[in-house]
Order: C-alpha cells, then structure tokens, then sequence
C-alpha cells in the first residue's frame, strides 16, 4: 500500500529543509575559509595587517591611522623597523585595537606614529562595510564598543546600519560568525571564485610592504576632499574615547607617539574653513597637555601641490608616498635617538615648467628608483568595489 499524500509531502519538506541547511552550511564554510576568493580587492592588505599581528611583527615604529598614512608611509623607506597597521577608513577604534594587539607582543613596539584626519573624527566611515566585513575586529572587541558607545551616550557608530533592520547585538553576532548573506553582495561581485588569484597575490604584497599599499596613482588630484565640507571640528564622543583610551594605555606603557598628518593637496587647503582647521590643532594640543608621551609633529595638515596626489582621495600617489617617507625617515630616527623636534615634511621644489612635464619627470624619478616596497589597489571608489 503506498504512502499517503501527506507523508510523500512531509518526507519532501524534510527532505528540502535538510537540502537548504546543507546548502547554507556548505556556503558558510565557505565563506569562513576563502574570503581571499571573493572579497574587495582592499581585503587583502587589511589580512596582510592581521597577519603581520597575528606574528606580533610590528617593528619598532608602528604605524596606525587612517588610508591616507596606509598609502603615505613606506615603511622600507624610512631606514627603521616599522610596520604600517593603518587602514581604509580608518578612525580611533581601529587605531586601539591595534595598539593594543601590538602592545601584548614578546617585542612591542618602541614607539607608535598615528595619523587620523580631522574627517575621521566627526564621522563614521567604512566601519562597518570594511572594519567589521573585514574581521579586523573581534567579537569582544564589537562588545566593548557597544559597552563604550553606552557609556559616552553616543551610539551613531554602533547604530550607523541601522537601516538593514537588526538590532545591534544580532548584527554583531552575525558578523562575527560570519554570518553568508553579509558577504552576498562580495560573493556575487566576486564571482564567488574570480578573485583568488589576484587577492592572494596582494596579500603577499601586503606582507612585503609591512602593511603598506596605495590607492589612486594618478598624476595628480584638483578634488576637493571630505575636509573641505566640514563645517567645525566637533569629534564624535565615541571616537573622543577611543584616542583617549589609546594614548593612556601607551602612557602606561611608557610609549612615546607622535602624532604625523599626512599632505593635503592645494585644492582642499586652499577651502578648508579655519574652524576645522584651528579647532583640529586645538583639539591636538589638548591631548599634548594631557599626556607627557604625545607630540604632534609637523603642521597638521603639510599642504603639497596637487600634482603629488593619486585620487579624489588625498591620497599621495607612488612618487609623493616615496618623497614623504625618504623625507620623514631622518626625523623618526631622530626621535627614536635622542626625541629630538624635528620640522615638517615639505613637498620637494621641483624646477618650473608646465604640470604635465612636472608629473613625467616625477614618474621618471620614480621608474628609476624602483616600487620594491609598495603594493596597491585602486578601487573604483573609497567604499571599494
């Protein structure tokens, strides 16, 4: 006697839910184990980072702050050991968690540059589709921003993708568990497979230029960047905390830091309103009172002619990043020597001719000397591909 139409309807709705949870179980595990397949062309570096953590190789300079320092410092260039541990988008929170990391390392550093813009003080950037997508940050880590948040009453971080309808803690758990359908976008831009080759490849450049990498490497950039449009200087509390929190853990340590603004390019400078300005180096000369270890180094920003820059970004492009290294170099083994005052990182004079001859002999300086140190991506925007 056959099976009646409700058991061959059950035995097909099991036999369909065991299909999906395989299904789901095989794409999870493969999004655990081969980000490098799919993931933005940027992911690579960020690993490189964690990986150069994860083996506690982090020079006796590190390096922490935002993509403009993650382009701009190379560190073969500077004639010191140090590793480069800034990142895309990059704001106090990720500048913590990276001195603390390093700070629990056999060796740790002797000394921590750190490099924000004013920009990623005031507001979130790429936190969440970078820092967090990424896994640069742990789950206690996601915790205790939460934990911080709360306590300075400033939830815009934790609640920036409020929007995707979950709660913070469930979209924490998810990303820490790596939850597929948050890779979904990468995985389909991706090609779940396509970009292996190519990531594995600048994971390894990573590695080689101690975290360093580039953006934009045009000849040039006239665009106007995110400080241009800030109205005031006005730091997110929660933001506020974490650089607090930063520099008291290295004061205890006993850990000088210098505080390094990359080059801004004519174009912004020639806009950017005084109060963000005047109230950034305030902001900067608070903390220099606050903590005996912490010295702002250089004028805050070094303005460098457009033709320096690689992208929209502010971004210094191969030959500016190679200039502004060279140049800082003999000023952080002055303060590692003796913590001598050093000056700014002026933009070299080049000879007078027109800017397209300017950028062609620049780029003939740069062929000559080599990119043994650098990697690069250049994604179609900040916020990747």
């Amino acid at each position: 006697m056959g099976a009646s139409s409700p058991e061959v309807a059950g035995r097909y709705l099991r036999a369909l839910c065991a299909a999906a949870v395989l299904s789901l179980a095989v794409v999870w595990g493969y999004v655990v184990a081969a980000p490098l397949a799919f993931l933005d062309p940027e992911y690579p570096y960020w690993r490189a980072k964690l990986e150069l953590l994860r083996r506690c190789e982090v020079g006796t300079v590190l390096v922490v702050g935002d993509s403009r320092a993650a382009v701009d410092v190379i560190p073969a260039r500077l004639g010191v050991a140090t590793t480069n541990l800034a990142v895309g988008g990059g704001e106090p929170i990720e500048a913590y968690v990276a001195v603390r990391r390093a700070l629990s390392c056999p060796v740790p550093p002797r000394r921590v540059v750190v490099s924000i813009g004013p920009d990623h003080f005031v507001q979130p950037d790429l936190f969440w589709e970078r820092t967090v997508l990424f896994g640069f940050l742990t789950g206690a880590d996601l915790r205790d921003l939460r934990d911080v948040s709360l306590s300075v009453h400033d939830m815009s971080i934790v609640d920036e993708r409020r929007t995707d309808g979950l709660t913070p803690g469930l979209r924490a758990a998810l990303h820490e568990s790596r939850f597929p359908g948050l890779y979904l976008g990468s995985l389909l831009r991706g090609a779940v497979f396509a970009r292996w080759w190519d990531n594995r490849r600048r994971y390894q450049e990573g590695l080689a230029a101690r975290g360093q990498y580039f953006f934009g490497t045009g000849h040039g950039s006239h665009v106007v960047t995110a400080e241009g449009n800030l109205r005031r200087f006005a730091p997110l509390p929660v933001l506020d905390r974490y650089f607090d929190r930063m520099l008291a853990l290295l004061a205890a340590r006993d850990v000088p830091v210098d505080f390094v603004a990359m080059p801004l390019n004519a174009a912004t400078a020639s806009v950017i309103r005084p109060a963000v300005r005047d109230g950034f180096a305030a902001y900067l000369a608070s903390y220099e009172r606050r903590y005996a270890n912490f010295h702002v180094i250089g004028p805050v920003p070094p303005v460098w002619d457009d033709s320096w820059f690689g992208d929209a970004f502010a971004h210094l492009n191969p030959v500016g990043a190679e200039v502004f290294s060279t140049a800082f170099g003999p000023c952080l083994r002055s303060r590692l020597a003796a913590q001598l005052a050093c000056g700014g990182f002026d933009q070299p004079r080049l000879q007078a001719a027109p800017p397209s001859t300017q950028n062609d002999a620049q780029w003939g300086w740069f062929n000559a000397t080599g990119r043994d140190a650098s990697a690069k991506v250049v994604p179609n925007s900040k916020r990747g591909s």
